[in-house]
C-alpha cells in the first residue's frame, strides 16, 4: 500500500470513527424525555449528531479521491467494531455468542482483503 492510499485509507477510518461516535450521541439523545416531539428532535444532541453525519460524508468524500472504491466497504464495515466497542462500555450492553460471531466475521474480511486485496 503506497502512502497516498494510506493517508486517504485513514480519513476514511477516522470518519467512520467519529460517524460510530455521532450514533453514540442520538443514542444518548434519545434516552432522555422530551416535553415535545419538535423538542425530541430539534435539540443540541440530535443536531450535533447530524452535523457531524456531514462532517463524515465530507471525509468520506474526500477518502474515496485516493483510495480504490472496492476498499471503501471494506473500511467502513470497522464501524460496527466501534459501534459495539462503544455499545458495550457507554450503554453497558451485553455481546452474545452472535454478537461475537458477526464481529470475528467481520474482522476476517477485513483482514481477508488486507491480504489477498
Amino acid at each position: 500500500m503506497d502512502r497516498t492510499t494510506l493517508l486517504y485509507s485513514s480519513i476514511l477510518l477516522l470518519g467512520v470513527f467519529i460517524s460510530a461516535l455521532s450514533q453514540v450521541i442520538l443514542k444518548k439523545a434519545t434516552q432522555k424525555k422530551y416535553d415535545s416531539v419538535i423538542k425530541e428532535y430539534m435539540n443540541f444532541y440530535v443536531i450535533l449528531a447530524y452535523v457531524i453525519f456531514v462532517g463524515t460524508t465530507i471525509l468520506s468524500v474526500l477518502a474515496y479521491r485516493g483510495i480504490p472504491l472496492s476498499m471503501g466497504p471494506v473500511l467502513e464495515a470497522t464501524s460496527y467494531i466501534y459501534v459495539t466497542i462503544f455499545g458495550v462500555k457507554i450503554f453497558h450492553e451485553k455481546i452474545n455468542k452472535k454478537k461475537l460471531l458477526a464481529l470475528a466475521l467481520i474482522i476476517l474480511g477485513i483482514v481477508i482483503y488486507s491480504v489477498l486485496g
